[in-house]
This record gives C-alpha cells, sequence and structure tokens, in this order.
C-alpha cells in the first residue's frame, strides 16, 4: 500500500512543471557543489601561505581525492539512477535493497583505499605527480584524507540517492554543514594553531566524518523513501553488477579526473614546483566553475530518471533541453567575466609572479571551454540516468581521458608547457563534437516514443 509520502513525491516528480522542477532541485545541488568546491579552495589559500611547494601538494592530494570520490559516485550514481526510475515505476522496496547495498558496498571500499593508501604512500604521492620538495607536505595531507575515505565515499553514495529521490535539499544540508565546517577549520587550525599542512588535512577529514553522520542521519530518521539496512543488502551478485554497470560512467568521470590530473602534474612538473602549483590553482578554480554545470546537471538528473521510468518521455527531452540552454547561459557568463580578472584569481591563492604568469594564461584557456562544457555534461547525465550504461560510460571517458591524455602528451611535446596549459581546452571542444550527434540521435528516440505515447 502506498504512503502519502510516496503519492506525493510520485505527483511531484512527474506533474510539477519541467523548469521549475530541475531548478528546485538544480540550486541545493548547485549550492553543495559550490560549497564542497569552496572548502577545496580554502585548503587551497591557506596552504598556499605556506609556499609554493606546500600548494603544489594540495594538487596531488586533489588526484587522490577524486580516486575515493570515484568510487563513491560510482555506488551512488549507480544506485540513485536504478532507484529513481524504480520509484518512478512506484516499487519501493526494491530501492532500499539497492540503497542498502550501495552505502555499504562504498563504506568496505573506502577502507580497502585507505589501508592501501597507506601501505603504498610514498608510491602512490609520486605516481600521483609529486616531486621531491612536494612530497614531504603531500604525505602529511594525504594521511587525513586516507583516514577519512571510508566517510567520504559513503557521503557520496548517500548524497546521490538523496538527490535522485528528488530530495537535494536535504543532500545539501549534509554537504553544506561539513563544507562550512572545513573553512572554519582551515583558519582555526593553520592560521590559529599554526598547524600547517596538517592542519588543513585534519580540518578536511573531521568535517567529512560530519557530514557523513548528518547525511546517515537523513535515513535512519525516516526522510527517505528508500532505506537502510543489513537485512536489505542484495544476496544477489546481479544487483551488484547492476549498481556498478550504471555507476562505471561516474566511475570513469572521476577516475579519469584523477589520471588526468596525475599526468597534468607529472607534466608541469618538468617546469618545476611553480607550474606545478599554478595549474593545481586552474584546476580549483575551474573544478570550482564546472560544478555549476554540475549541479544544474546533476539537478536535472532525477527528473529525467523519474520520468523515464514512469515513461514520461516528453518531460525527459524537455527537461534536457531546459538544462542545456541554463547551462549555457551562466557558464558563458562566468567565462567572460572569468578571462577579465583571471590574473586576480590566481594571485589570490599564491602571490608568486611564476605562478601567476602560468596561472593567468592557463585559466584563460581553460575558461574559453566553459562553452563547449554544458552539451558534453548533459549529454553524459542523460544517458546515465535512464539506464543507457555503454553510451554513459564511453562519453564520460570523453574529457579526462580518451580526449585529454592523448592531447596533453601531444602538445606537451610540440609546444611545451603552453601545451600544458592549453590541452584541457582542446580537449574540452573535442568532446563536445564527439558527444553531439549521439545525443541528437537519442533526442530523436525520445520524441518517437512519445508519440507511440500519445
Amino acid at each position: 500500500m502506498r504512503t502519502d509520502m510516496e503519492t506525493q513525491q510520485y505527483k511531484k516528480m512527474t506533474e510539477t512543471p519541467v523548469p521549475r522542477l530541475i531548478i528546485t532541485l538544480g540550486i541545493p545541488t548547485t549550492i553543495s557543489m559550490l560549497v564542497t568546491n569552496i572548502y577545496n579552495m580554502a585548503d587551497t589559500y591557506f596552504v598556499g601561505k605556506i609556499g609554493t611547494s606546500a600548494s603544489g601538494a594540495v594538487g596531488i592530494v586533489f588526484g587522490l581525492m577524486a580516486i575515493i570520490q570515484a568510487f563513491g559516485f560510482m555506488f551512488g550514481h549507480g544506485a540513485g539512477s536504478i532507484i529513481s526510475r524504480r520509484l518512478g515505476a512506484r516499487d519501493v522496496k526494491s530501492a532500499s535493497r539497492f540503497a542498502s547495498t550501495s552505502f555499504v558496498s562504498s563504506l568496505v571500499v573506502g577502507a580497502v583505499i585507505m589501508v592501501l593508501g597507506f601501505l603504498f604512500l610514498n608510491p602512490l604521492m609520486r605516481l600521483l605527480g609529486s616531486t621531491d620538495t612536494i612530497l614531504p607536505y603531500a604525505r602529511t595531507y594525504a594521511s587525513f584524507i586516507l583516514l577519512a575515505a571510508p566517510f567520504m565515499a559513503s557521503s557520496c553514495v548517500m548524497n546521490n540517492i538523496l538527490r535522485y529521490e528528488g530530495r537535494a535539499a536535504l543532500a545539501m544540508v549534509g554537504l553544506t554543514s561539513g563544507g562550512i565546517l572545513n573553512i572554519f577549520g582551515d583558519w582555526l587550525l593553520m592560521d590559529g594553531f599554526g598547524l600547517g599542512v596538517m592542519g588543513a588535512g585534519l580540518s578536511t577529514a573531521v568535517s567529512q566524518i560530519i557530514s557523513f553522520c548528518i547525511l546517515l542521519f537523513m535515513f535512519l530518521s525516516g526522510k527517505t523513501e528508500s532505506k537502510f539496512a543489513l537485512k536489505w543488502v542484495t544476496k544477489d551478485l546481479g544487483d551488484v553488477v547492476m549498481i556498478c554497470k550504471t555507476g562505471l560512467p561516474s566511475l570513469m568521470r572521476q577516475g579519469l579526473t584523477s589520471v588526468s590530473t596525475m599526468v597534468l602534474n607529472g607534466q608541469a612538473a618538468i617546469y618545476g614546483d611553480a607550474a606545478v602549483a599554478a595549474m593545481s590553482i586552474v584546476n580549483r578554480i575551474c573544478s570550482f566553475i564546472f560544478s555549476v554545470a554540475l549541479g544544474i546537471g546533476q539537478g536535472f538528473q532525477p527528473v529525467s530518471a523519474f520520468n523515464y521510468g514512469a515513461k514520461k518521455y516528453g518531460r525527459v527531452r524537455q527537461g534536457f533541453c531546459f538544462t542545456l540552454g541554463l547551462s549555457e547561459v551562466l557558464l558563458g557568463t562566468i567565462a567572460v567575466v572569468g578571462m577579465i580578472y583571471s590574473s586576480h584569481f590566481v594571485a589570490f591563492f599564491r602571490n608568486d609572479p611564476k605562478v601567476i604568469t602560468i596561472g593567468n594564461f592557463a585559466l584563460s584557456v581553460q575558461l574559453a571551454a566553459l562553452f563547449f562544457q554544458p552539451l558534453t555534461v548533459c549529454s553524459n547525465m542523460l544517458f546515465q540516468s535512464v539506464g543507457k550504461n555503454g553510451k554513459a560510460t564511453f562519453l564520460a571517458m570523453l574529457r579526462s581521458g580518451l580526449c585529454f591524455i592523448p592531447v596533453i602528451a601531444l602538445l606537451s611535446k610540440v609546444l611545451g608547457l603552453t601545451g600544458v596549459e592549453i590541452s584541457q581546452t582542446v580537449a574540452d571542444v573535442l568532446a563536445f563534437f564527439i558527444s553531439l550527434p549521439f545525443t541528437l540521435r537519442f533526442l530523436g528516440e525520445l520524441k518517437r516514443e512519445e508519440q507511440k505515447n500519445c
């Protein structure tokens, strides 16, 4: 028997005007993404006060965090997409099975990453691009991130399940609370107690644990349709495979972000710590801006998944077009403003002439790519949310993998440091043109399905 909460949520997701629904879900998600990136940038700012090598360590550990988040997003997006479609089909029982399974799986994988990370800490930091002078700072910072790995991974799962259920505001509370505490913790531990990089790492770890506790409370207090319980963890390996297959695009996207960061740091290290620091700062700034597109796109995902499960294909098409248009306007505006003040943004994090010179050009070029990113983001999220796992995985691999890695390998040899600086922009343009035909074809298929149901 359906509860009033289930009926109200179904009506909300299938009857609310699509633009209003996406904005309602997208605003809390965008705020969550921005706050998450703000506290990452706070680490960059406070650590940058120590020195250029310490600032470079933030970029190195950013790659480690991307690995942890990659698995968290795999289980979170994988289970979330399935849960949303099951709820759209009004199958609440199986939604709880997938929620419990993905939560436990992420805790286990996070613990494995923690153990392996400590066993191979030095090789891991060097693999992520650390130089000899950056290594001591990177080791200290990474140790705290590894301690928080299980909480970080499972928080990604809970955040995404909440979003896919259409409860983005609850997810926002959990993430922003941890983010704000991390910013305060950076100031207190680094400036107040003078703990340096150790303070930044400790602050991040504590904030992740607090965020985990707040998100877990949302599930245990009955605020969600899907529930957590050990008895609901599946005994069917096929369910785990389904979660992983559906979440594979997220693993590829986040995992390749880590790989691309490692490759970028390695290429930048040829030109010294200033180049590593500059590209790390540019990455953080661009990740902050990119989170706007991700936030809006993640507001679209539950709308597309839920309505696809309910066979309301016209709402899926309408949602995609609205999300794409809104993302283009917002990111285009940010790109123009950012190009005007690019040198000031870089100098804010590290007032070193070499860092500013390298970072100013790299940031300006990467901002130009913002006009091409919305289509690739929205397309990837569309395919993942409706269960088109093969296409979603391929498109997810483009920006930071299939396009970026060959491009930076080629351009760094031909153009040197300039090639390193422009590689991400070239990769974004290529990803745009590769994604376009896939998207147009699928939108046509949705239109035909909509006409059949009329």
